[in-house]
């Protein structure tokens, strides 16, 4: 066994594109530390995420995203909107299922929820979470299950779990 190089990875990547089907996007509701954007934003960029909508939050562009993202937003497309409920509304006409990543009385388990071909999964702001008036509007809501004694994640972790299981659902066999 060996580690991959350069050439190596290119063509593991490249069959696991193939592999995949269906849209993923996001939908930031003020998600604020620019560190935490960053980290974002390169998970959403490694994960091949279709859009970002930006609502009342650090937008890619920034100086300190850049830090933690690594030049990666170049790979991605966003759009800043003013609310949660307009990010959704425009993830809805474009086609996704919005799925809110929350911890709240009737959100399921993620890797139970009804994602569908095409979904948006909504981030909340590190402290306060998803919005009411965007969890008001969004198909479904899910729940990341932990084990341990500390009841919530950092909002990157959470994010990179969630991209996953979204992606992982799209892997044909």
């Amino acid at each position: 066994m060996s580690q991959l190089d350069g050439t190596g990875m290119k063509r593991l990547h490249r069959e696991w594109r193939r592999r995949t089907t269906g849209r993923v996007a996001l939908i930031l509701d003020g998600v604020q530390n620019p560190f935490n954007v960053g980290s974002i934003v390169r998970t959403a960029a490694a994960e091949r995420i279709d859009h970002i909508w930006i609502a009342g939050g650090t937008p890619p562009s920034h100086d300190k995203v850049n830090k933690t993202a690594l030049g990666t937003a170049r790979f991605l497309t966003w759009t800043e909107v003013d609310t949660g409920p307009e990010a959704v509304a425009a993830a809805s006409n474009s086609g996704y299922r919005t799925i809110a990543v929350e911890l709240t009385t009737d959100a399921v388990p993620i890797h139970e929820v009804e994602m569908g071909t095409d979904v948006a999964l909504v981030i909340g702001h590190e402290d306060r979470g998803v919005t009411p008036a965007t969890l008001a509007v969004c198909d479904a809501v899910a729940f990341i299950p932990q084990l341990g004694k500390v009841g919530s994640l950092n909002v990157a972790a959470a994010t990179s779990i969630a991209i996953y299981e979204a992606r992982r659902r799209a892997w044909s066999t």
